[in-house]
């Protein structure tokens, strides 16, 4: 049996994020998603989560590590919202077309003018970039849905980024009671990646990476097992 505490919904997405044991996590601060990866940064600096935090200048540079952490095979994270997932296009567009398995956090904020308050534009405007989307309604859904997230976005017959949102400020900054599950019950869930077990470097020598690189994991898809 799990934990009971009382997380707000940023505290929430952590520690799904955290019970997932992402391999990588790249990200960039931005209210009101902040917390997210400061909780992670602290669980990782202080080794209660292995894994590699990557410091980045802002939303581009977490892209570009997080899509190049991912076709080396590792479990990844992230998190951001409004400004910062627009300043990460390039790279979040990438990954959707390149069918990575990422996971990201996404507490939705407005677009446009100077505002912090919650809308949906900043994540739908991803609605035709090939990445799925989740959008919870509470708390516990925040935690469950990043590990539900992880499940399905690395399921070798689907392999597609995820995106689970939540609501700017009303989720995020709020407090509610989380059942907090345990490891163990999280690991037999979410086993390992099976990309964890296909590293695949593009042969020297090719000038479009991006042709290496769909190549790849196109007969690494028809090789998985389901």
């Amino acid at each position: 049996m799990g934990q009971f505490e009382v997380l707000t919904g940023n505290e929430a997405v952590a520690w799904g994020a955290r019970l997932s044991r992402p391999q990588v996590v790249a990200a960039y601060p931005i209210t009101p998603q902040s917390e997210i990866v400061e909780m992670l940064s602290r669980w990782i600096a202080r080794g209660e989560l292995n894994a590699e935090y990557i410091n980045v200048e802002g939303e581009f540079s977490a892209g570009g590590a997080t899509m190049g952490a991912c076709e080396a095979g590792a479990r990844v994270f992230t998190a951001t919202c409004a400004q910062g997932l627009g300043y990460g296009f390039e790279y979040f567009s990438h990954i959707g077309w390149s069918r990575l398995p990422v996971v990201m956090a996404v507490t939705n904020r407005a677009l446009g003018g100077y505002t912090i308050y919650c809308d949906h534009r900043d994540s739908l405007s991803f609605k035709d970039q090939n990445w799925i989307q989740f959008y919870c309604e509470n708390h516990q859904e925040a935690l469950d849905t990043i590990i539900q997230a992880y499940k399905v976005a690395e399921n070798p017959r689907i392999s597609m980024p995820a995106m689970v949102c939540i609501d700017g400020f009303y989720l995020s900054h709020t407090s509610s009671i989380v059942d907090i599950p345990e490891q163990e019950l999280v690991d037999e869930f979410l086993p390992p990646s099976y990309r964890s077990r296909r590293l695949a470097i593009p042969p020297a020598g090719l000038k479009e990476k991006h042709e290496a690189w769909t190549g790849i994991w196109a007969r690494e898809l028809l090789k998985a097992k389901v």
